[in-house]
Parts: C-alpha cells; structure tokens; sequence
C-alpha cells in the first residue's frame, strides 16, 4: 500500500511539472483579468485532472471508483435534466448533488414486443414519483410512496413514513468519483436500466409460463436523448430462457408451458422499453376532488391528517392542467394547449379520420371557455424524438398476430392527478383485422377494471358482423368505398373514445339509453346529439333492420354527458366558490341523457339492465329483439348467398360465426333483467331509490324471449348445403377443422344457463321483495326455474324427437338441478325448489320412455333419470336419514 501511494504522488508530481508553463499563464493572468483567470485555473484543474487520471486508473481495478474526468474523456456530452455522456456503447448519466433525493418523474413504456398475447409495442406501462438515493457507494433508484399522507410537520406524518414503505427500483454502483466543481458524480445507465424494472418477466410469465428472464449483457442501448424537461432512454432488452420447459400433458389441471410462435427462435426476443426521466410540475396542479355521480379516473390517496374523518382516501380527478391566457375572457386560448401527436407510424389513409376524432372534443372545451384547447401535430419522417416518451402525449398504429384493441391510459402526478402524459395504441382498425377476429370465447364474460378498456376489440366483432350482413344484402362490398368510409367512421370512433380516457373520463354504460330507437335512426339527429348520451360507451354498429331507415353507422360525435364531464373536471372555478360550483354541477346527475353506470355496474354482482355494452336505445330488450332479427337475416341470406367463382368460403364461415357473436353479446342484455336491480348514484336530494328490482312484468318478458329465441326446439335450424360449405383458411392448421353448430349453440345457450341458475340470481330475487312494498307483484325463484325446464325439457310434454342439439341442452340443465341437491353451501330455497322440480322431471322423464324414440333418445332419458334418481337419494343417504 505505501508503494502504490508513493507512485501515485510521484505521477501527480510529474503531471505538475509539465503542466508548469500552464500554471504560470494563470498566474500572470489573474493580474490583468480576473475572470479570465478563474477560467483558466478551472482549465487547469481538468487538465490536471484528466492529466493524472489515466495513470491512477491503470493501478485500480476495473471494479474501482473512476476519477470523473476519466469516464468522460472522448464521450459525447448531452445536457440536460440529468446530463448523458455517451461513447460507443457506453452511456454515463450524472447526478449531481442537488439531484439527489430530489423528486422526479419516471415512467417506462413497451416500444416494440413480441406481437402476440398482449405483448405488444406501442404500450404505455408505469411510472412513479422516484428519486435517486445514495447509500454509501451505490445510488438507489426509489418509488416513493405517495398513496399515503399526512400534513406536513404533525405527528402523523411522522407516523406514516414509519407505516408504509417505498420501494427499491434499482440500484447501481458509483461509478466516478465527484467532479472536480459541481461535485456532480456519474452511474453506468446500462447498469441501472438494462434490470427487469417493469416486471416483464411476469407478464411473459403468465402468457408462457416459461421462466424467461432479462439478459444484460445483450441488452444494448438504442438511442439515448436529453433536454431541459427530459433524459430518455431506448432499450433494447433481451430475454431468453436456457432451455424451454417441456409440456407434462394436462395434470391436475395446471397450465402447462407453451411458446411464442411470432419469434424466429422461441428461446430469445428482444422487447423495446422507453424509460423517461423527467422534472415533475415545481408547483402542484391545484387537486379537483372526484364525485361519485360522474365517471372519471381518479388517483386515491389516503390521508391520515386526522382521525376524525369517516374515511381516509380522497380521490382526485385525473385531468391535464388547463389555463386560460385570459382568466377573465369568456373564450380564451389556454396557456398551454394538450398536444396530440399523431405518431409516423400511423397509416397516411386514416390520419384524417384520427386528428378529427381528437379535435371532436374541443366542442366540449368550448362550452367552458377554452378555445382549441387540444391540438393535433403530426410527427414527421425527420422527427428524432420517441412519441412514447414522457413529454408527447400521442397516438400510435401497432400490430400484433393476435391484437384487436385500442387503449387510452395515460400516467399522472400522484400528489395532485394532473395527467403527465397519455399514449394511445390502436390496432389494425380496417376490415381485415375485424373479420379475422372470429370470437372464440362465445359467451365469456368480460372482465372489467377501471382502466382496461377493449372497445375496439369487441368493436371489431361489431365491424365484423355489420360488414358482413351488409355484404350478403348486397349494400357494401368489401374494398369499395362504402366499405372504406365505414371503415374511417369506426377508427373516429375509437379514436374519439380513447382520447376521452386520456382526457380522465371512465366508461359510462348507461349512456346508450339517452335515445329512443328511432331518435338514432335519424342521422341528422345523431350528427347533432350523438347515438347514446356519451362516447365512453361502447356504442355497436348502427344497424336498420331490413326496411328500416338508415342512420349513421357509428358515432361521429360527443353526447351530452361527454359535455357534463369535461365541465365538472376542467371548468375554470375561483376557489372560494369551487366546492359550491361543483356541487352544482355533479347535482345535474338525474337527468336522463346524463346517466352513469361503469365497469362495476356493468359486469359487478349487481344486475342492472340499463348498463350493458354493445346496446343501444332506451329499450335494452326491444335492442335484443332487433339484434336477433338481424343476426336470423344474416344466416338466412347466408343459405341463398352466391359466392362469385373462384371466392373462398371461408368468407362464409366468418360471416357464419358473426352471427352466433351477435347472440353470444346480446342475450346477457336479456338475461340481466331476470334479478335485476337498477343501481343509481343519485345523492340525497333526488326521489330515486339507489336499488329498484326490475318490474315483474319486464322480468317475465325478458324471460319469455329467452325462453323463445335461445331455449326453443326450433331457435337454430340451419340447412345443410351451408354448413358443409363453411370452410376454412388451409394454411393455418389450426383454424382447419370442421365447424361444429352444436358447439356453437350450446356456448350461447350454456352461458344463458350458467346466469339464470346461479345463486346471485337466485339471491337477488328473493332480496327484492324486501324492497317493494308488494313482493306478490315479482318475479318469483320458483316461477323462473318452472319456466326454464318446461322450455328445456318440452319434448316430454309434445312428444317430438330430441335432436341432439336439444339433448346437448338438456344434460346441462340437469347438470345444474343435480347440482342444486349435491353441492355444498347452496341455498335453501334453491334446493328445495329444485328438489321438487327434479322430482317433477323424474315422472315426465319415465312416461316418455314408455312412448316409442329413437336409441339415441331413450339412452338419453334413461342416462337423465339415473341421473336423477342418484342426485335425489344422495342427501338422504349421506345425511344417514
């Protein structure tokens, strides 16, 4: 050690030296010219610096702290919010001593992905509130936590550092030792980003389970910015697995492994990820306090100031910051516009159709005195920036092998909800991607959170299909123009739709029944009021029946509630009086084009009719009506329809299957209203009830159709000549095999089933004689469950033969009535209606099978009575009676 020391002062001494000549130039120049002279010594003390480095480096090991001067030598300097030094591919970012523990804005986004299975480019990701933290000799990247709070200074702030942690993001070395004056020091970039910071590895995880993991040492940089408000860096990640985990087969159940079938090589891909470090607002936006009446996202947090308050979270609306030029002008430009930028990727023909989807929502900024509140820009070929980054909120085209959707999240400042930076992806849009999306899951239910949205992948089904009828009408053939113009008017829609959620607006469900059915059959009216109260629905394509007038296809404008939440979010109001004017507003809620329901209502445990995607008219059951017409028409000109020589009949099958979506997305309309509970969030002050069951008669009606359309010997009949001319795509093994309507019918019918006979329903019409005053005037358990196996089962009472379509139906309902008698934790009152219900059928079932049928059928009948017979003696047996 004494030696290494010795060299090091003999190297410093011999630096000295033949810097003299320079040392005396200083000297002399600090007589005449004082600044001058102060800039020559800094000089001086970097060449000294660099001078020195290079020998003090060769005696460290690689692993040492590097003199600052060193690591910079050569490299390209980028200032910025966080300066960058780059050379080859090495990438130095530097903190100075200000910048730590200092709050910033950082966020991750996925720029290019694997293409299928929801990994995808073109995704917004996450962000936090982060800082940097030095512990010793490493600089610790840190989510703060910002979901809890207290007032600063009290006690109880104290309490809740102590309560709830931060998190670690990642942590990297010190790679230089401070900078001879700013005393700034410099970390290894690929050392702190080229980790699995976003948690991809599960997302690949859960769509593979293949244990993949990120691979550092080919993980390269692929552009690297830096300004006043932004360091940017492009990754390219790699993730590999070391051997590919075999599939076992199906045991237990348990999912087994499977492969990406878009990569040249399943054991390695790279995936593209955008991370952003940005200043976050010196002044937080002034936070809007949410209300429950109207549908916005919000950032929650909780706040523990004190312990009087019935609850601790607080929500705020999440919203861009919006100021006028002018506070005092009736219409004013603001400050600072929400700029759009319309990303180089999307396709030339539909950029016309997207920058007027965005602008639609300037006619709602206007009612509140902004004038071109938002703006559209198109990122030109030359253009160098990232339109994912966090400083361009934008809209990009992106394609996948699997990909039907479009999304609209946008990431905000925690302490306050002011929305940072929103990126809109939409997927294929035209034609092709609709009619190649055949749904698979006929009858899943959908899953719903408050930020997930796939309205243009069910839209793509509704595309689908309308092309499809209108196809075999002979209205619109695929390519023409018609077809285009179609096309144009579903991507404003989404386009409009998903500007709205970056604007922090939520689903609204309910807004489909602003409008009668014949108030959206006139387009004038529509270009004026919009098809349902709010774009936010999910609004299907507007369909006439035959004969019927035409109106607009999709919709082409903002509704009224669209106006109402942009008012309540963004309207400039003095403080003084904003609690007041707020509540003014949001008291607005019961009038009938401002009606709210979201995800929750939609798909929750409560069964409210009224909020349902994909309907329209304020009728939901004569909609169901009209769609049922519509899809019967669709497959009865499919059986005269006349493909022209040469075409493929694999257009027939889509259009075949199109069909059975429409039912498969249409009888949950109907079937919610068996139960049902209209759900409002009305506030004190108005005369509606929160819950009001559904009116028996319109219960009893909605069972009827559903009974008649789905649940009829005679509801699917389709001649042969067409199903054995459905074809396929030859190339694509797995979409060649033979189509099964049996299978197709029975997911429709199965789903319905699964709905009507479960306990929720159950539950719910025996709650709702507790909220009326005459329980006699409801829909009762035993009359739903009567009506349901008298349809299912009527053959025993006509005497027809069971085709196997009906038999297929059959063993599902005696599925579930066995079910009811053996299962644990059922309701009472459930088992013992059914109870008797399965006596009923075991006498029926053994007067038919003393009537002549087919081998077939008697197997059948004679399977469902032991059946029977087993599921009725079980509890007794079990219970030793």
């Amino acid at each position: 050690m004494p030696a290494l020391l010795f060299r090091t002062r003999f190297l410093l001494t011999m630096a000295a030296a033949s810097l003299a000549p320079a040392l005396g130039s200083v000297a002399r120049a600090q007589d005449t010219a004082p600044q001058t002279a102060q800039a020559s010594a800094q000089n001086f003390a970097a060449a000294i610096a660099i001078a020195t480095s290079e020998a003090v480096v060769s005696r460290l090991s690689p692993s040492a702290i590097k003199p600052y001067e060193y690591l910079v030598k050569d490299a390209k300097e980028m200032k910025g919010f966080f300066t960058l030094y780059q050379k080859d591919e090495k990438v130095w970012m530097e903190i100075r001593p200000e910048q730590l523990e200092k709050p910033f804005f950082f966020s991750v986004n996925v720029s290019n992905g694997i293409g299928e299975r929801r990994l995808y480019g073109s995704q917004m990701l996450g962000s936090h509130m982060a800082e940097f933290k030095r512990v010793g000799n490493h600089i610790q990247l840190v989510a703060k936590n910002t979901k809890f709070m207290a007032k600063p200074g009290t006690p109880q702030e104290i309490e809740v550092r102590q309560a709830f942690s931060d998190s670690l993001l990642a942590s990297v070395p010190v790679a230089s030792t401070p900078h001879h004056q700013t005393k700034a020091i410099l970390i290894d970039a690929s050392a702190l980003l080229f980790g699995d910071i976003p948690g991809y590895a599960t997302q690949l995880d859960a769509a593979y389970h293949q244990p993949y993991t990120i691979d550092p040492a080919n993980s390269s940089f692929d552009k690297v910015r830096a300004d006043e408000f932004l360091a940017g860096f492009q990754v390219n990640a790699h993730f590999f697995v070391p051997k590919i985990a075999a599939s076992t087969g199906a045991q237990n159940g348990l999912v087994q492994p499977s492969l990406p079938t878009t990569t040249p090589d399943p054991r390695s891909f790279f995936i593209g990820f955008y991370y952003s470090f940005a200043p976050l607002p010196a002044e937080p936006m002034h936070a809007r306090i949410a209300d429950d009446r109207i549908g916005h996202t919000v950032t929650t947090r909780y706040d523990f100031s004190d312990d009087v308050t019935m609850k601790t979270a607080v929500h705020y609306v999440n919203r861009w910051r919006l100021e006028k030029s002018d506070p005092k002008a009736e219409l004013s430009a603001p400050k600072q516009p929400i700029v759009y930028w319309l990303d180089k990727n999307i396709p030339e023909k539909y950029r016309k159709s997207v920058a007027e989807g965005v602008l639609e929502w300037n006619k709602a900024f206007e009612r509140i005195g902004f004038k071109n509140a938002i703006v559209v820009k198109q990122q030109a070929e030359n253009d160098d920036f990232d339109t994912l980054d966090a400083r361009h909120a934008s809209i990009r085209w992106f394609i996948g092998a699997d990909a039907g959707f479009a999304i609209g999240p946008s990431q905000v400042d925690p302490r306050s909800g002011e929305i940072l930076d929103a990126d809109i992806g939409m997927s294929d849009v035209y034609a092709r991607g609709a009619r190649r999306m055949i749904n698979e899951n006929i009858g899943q239910p959908l899953a719903f959170s408050p930020t997930h949205c796939d309205f243009a992948h069910e839209a793509a089904h509704e595309m689908g299909f309308a092309l499809g009828l209108l196809q075999a009408r002979g209205e619109v053939e695929m390519g023409t123009r018609e077809a285009d113009a179609l096309a144009q008017s579903y991507v404003k829609q989404v386009v409009m739709h998903e500007v709205g959620h970056t604007l922090g607006l939520r689903h609204n469900f309910r807004s489909s029944t602003a409008y009668s059915l014949s108030q959206i059959q006139d387009p004038e009216f529509t270009r004026r009021n919009g098809m349902a109260g709010s774009i936010m629905d999910y609004t299907p394509f507007n369909i006439a029946a035959k004969g019927d007038r035409q109106g607009e296809y999709a919709m082409s404008t903002l509704g009224p509630y669209d106006y109402w939440a942009i008012e309540y979010a963004y309207k400039p109001i003095d403080g003084a009086r904003e609690k007041q004017e707020l509540e003014r507003i949001a008291a607005r809620s019961n009038e009938p084009q401002l009606a709210y329901g979201t995800d929750e209502d939609a798909g929750g445990s409560v069964a409210d009719p009224e909020v349902n995607v994909f309907d329209l008219g304020s009728d939901p059951l004569a909609y169901f009506k009209k769609r049922l017409v519509l899809s019967r028409e669709l497959w009865m000109r499919l059986q005269s329809r006349q493909l022209k020589p040469g075409e493929s009949y694999e257009s027939l099958r889509n259009s075949f299957d199109y069909g059975f979506t429409q039912f498969a997305s249409t009888v949950p309309v109907a079937v919610k209203y068996i139960g049902g509970v209209k759900f409002l969030r009305d506030h004190a002050g108005t005369p509606r009830a929160t819950f009001t069951p559904v009116a028996a008669e319109s219960q009893r009606e909605a069972l009827a159709l559903i009974n008649d359309s789905l649940f009829n010997v005679d509801s699917f009949k389709f001649a042969p000549e067409l199903i054995s001319r459905l074809g396929v795509d030859h190339f694509d093994p797995a979409n060649s095999r033979d189509i099964s309507v049996a299978n197709r019918v029975l997911a429709v019918q199965v789903a319905a089933l699964d709905q009507l006979m479960s306990d929720p329903v159950a539950s719910r019409l025996l709650d709702a004689q507790e909220k009326v005053a005459d329980g006699k005037k409801l829909l009762s358990l035993s009359e739903l469950y009567d009506a349901l196996q008298d349809a299912i089962w009527s053959e025993l009472k006509s005497g027809k033969d069971i085709p196997r379509l009906r038999r297929n139906l059959q063993r599902e309902h005696l599925r579930r009535l066995a079910g009811a008698l053996l299962k644990p934790g059922v309701l009472a009152d459930v088992r013992s209606l059914q109870r008797e219900n399965a006596i009923r059928l075991q006498g029926k079932i053994r007067t038919a099978l003393n009537k002549p049928l087919s081998r077939e059928v008697k197997a059948h009948l004679s399977e469902s009575l032991n059946t029977l017979d087993d599921a009725l003696k079980a509890p007794l047996l079990r219970a030793n009676v």
